[in-house]
């Protein structure tokens, strides 16, 4: 107890906080547009009980990830060299989670601009994604997500209170924001679209990583956030050029 209050009354932890709670949101913004994104091919009925589970594991999983801290940094430590690149565990799922993202995403666009009838399609995703597999999936990613999150909570702070309360904070701003997303990502198919080409490009950044190239953050969340401003932009003239025809079609019925 006295080790929190002395936190509680240290600005520098606050700070630290403050801090590391952004990053962990902006993380979890991969993590996020992929729950969305798949469950979105479930059964209306089914998709919300499925982004619930799917986020609800990631707090387990980062919760528990950091009751193993210790564990976590050993997981950075070389443990295979291969044509003199070494790799750690840590380097191995970032590159087997990234390649899972690019197969995932490019299945994904090719599904969308398949010359199938929109009924093949539907009967098509049916078949092929249920709710257990759509869970296994997000856990997989989830797994990924929450050691790169881990990993990149112990480098800002020694602090485990203030790794919890950053990680509970994310994810609980994850399970309100997943509803609403997944909606708008569901009623804008270009935005599907412009998601799954996020999804490969966060896959190659971890991919990147894995092979020891360090790729900003703040390069690929600035690439993303100019992205989705262009496509607000384009919604906003499709709009505007749609009432403009509607008013037009009033006017001649008049």
């Amino acid at each position: 107890m006295e080790y929190l209050l002395e936190l509680a009354a240290s600005p520098t932890a606050w700070i630290a906080l403050a801090t590391l709670v952004v990053m962990e949101i902006v993380l979890g913004i991969d993590n996020l547009i992929f729950i969305s994104i798949l469950t979105n091919k479930l059964p209306v009925h089914q998709r919300t009980k499925a982004r619930r589970i799917g986020i609800s594991m990631a707090l387990i999983l980062r919760l528990g990830l950091l009751t193993t801290v210790a564990w976590i940094v050993q997981l950075t430590a070389p443990v295979v060299e291969v044509f003199g690149q070494t790799f750690s565990w840590k380097d191995m799922i970032l590159i087997a989670g990234g390649l899972f993202l690019v197969w995932k995403a490019t299945t994904e666009i090719h599904h969308s601009v398949d010359i199938k009838s929109e009924a093949e399609k539907a009967a098509s995703s049916t078949v092929t994604l249920g709710m257990a597999a759509a869970i296994g999936q997000i856990l997989m990613l989830d797994l990924v997500f929450s050691i790169d999150s881990i990993v990149t909570a112990v480098g800002m702070t020694e602090h485990l209170p203030i790794m919890v309360i950053a990680v509970i904070a994310a994810v609980v701003v994850m399970l309100v924001a997943s509803e609403p997303l997944a909606k708008f990502i569901n009623d804008n198919p270009t935005v599907v679209m412009l998601a799954l080409g996020f999804l490969i490009m966060i896959g190659m950044t971890l991919i990147a990583e894995g092979f020891g190239a360090h790729v900003p953050k703040g390069y690929v969340y600035t690439a993303m956030a100019f992205s989705a401003l262009i496509e607000v932009l384009n919604m906003l003239v499709r709009r505007s050029r749609q009432r403009r025809l509607d008013a037009e079609a009033q006017g001649q019925k008049v």
